[in-house]
């Protein structure tokens, strides 16, 4: 019977990461259908061409650039604050692991001051390169 159970959880675990990845996936193409289908319902009913190309362009998913700093200081804190648990708790794994999400920080952090994400930051260091 044990063996039974222990087959089962296996099972299990292992099946548990592609039922997430089926669950995603199909709520994110129902998203995605009826997204489309209200747009062809919209359109249906708009009868002036350049309203139907504005709602498009507003409809359009726009993609922000990751902001490398914010992302940075946030993974950083949390490095922070698994440090200080596992000082508190005595663990030194929980320590050690709070030292590595830490460095992740400050190395997002880091990129984000060595690669701009926003075209004025963009503008900017081209500015300064041209000048040497």
């Amino acid at each position: 019977m044990e063996g039974l159970v222990a087959m089962g959880v296996a099972s299990v675990s292992i099946l548990m990461p592609v039922l997430l990845v089926l669950v995603i996936f199909f709520f994110n193409t129902k998203m995605q259908k009826d997204k489309y289908n209200t747009m062809i319902e919209i359109s249906k009913n708009i009868e002036d061409p350049s309203e139907i190309k504005d709602l498009l362009e507003d409809l359009q998913e726009k993609k922000k650039p990751i902001d490398y700093r914010r992302s940075g200081v946030i993974t950083l804190f949390v490095g922070v604050g698994l440090y200080l648990l596992g000082w508190t708790i005595a663990i030194s794994a929980i320590q050690g692991a709070g030292f590595l999400v830490a460095a992740i920080g400050v190395g997002s952090i880091i990129a984000g001051y060595l690669y701009p994400n926003d075209s004025a930051e963009i503008t900017k260091a081209v500015e300064d390169f041209e000048e040497k």
